[in-house]
């Protein structure tokens, strides 16, 4: 099993700055890609980072150039720098990491965290 808990001060201003971390622990060494989803109120969970163990990060359109996501993979956390923030970029944010397809017979294909508030205030 993989248990995911993140941290991060979840309020902030517009215009400011916000850091989220997600921390891995159990069977870590089973993990590809460690990703950031939000799910604002009244809507669907969706992505908005990624980034798999080597390194290569996605994006969504509407973060692109306000977010980075990086990884630590000797401290198996990923971190979410959130910069510019809108009003709509509040939502619980959860990380989530997918298992090498190799062990997916064995494990879930997917573990997620318990999710933290981000409230971004006008």
């Amino acid at each position: 099993q993989v248990r995911l808990v993140e941290s991060g001060l979840g309020l902030a201003q517009a215009g400011g700055p916000l850091r989220l971390s997600c921390s891995a622990s159990g069977s870590t060494s089973i993990i590809n890609a460690m990703n950031w989803y939000r799910q604002a109120s009244g809507k669907q969970r969706e992505l908005r980072a990624g980034i798999r163990s080597g390194g290569r990060s996605r994006y969504a359109d509407s973060v692109k150039v306000r977010f980075t996501i990086s990884r630590d993979n000797a401290k198996n956390t990923v971190y979410l720098q959130m910069n510019s923030l809108k009003p709509e970029d509040t939502a619980v944010y959860y990380c989530n990491v997918e298992i090498h397809p190799y062990y997916v017979p064995t494990y879930p294909p997917n573990y997620w965290g318990q999710g933290t508030q981000v409230t971004v205030s006008s």
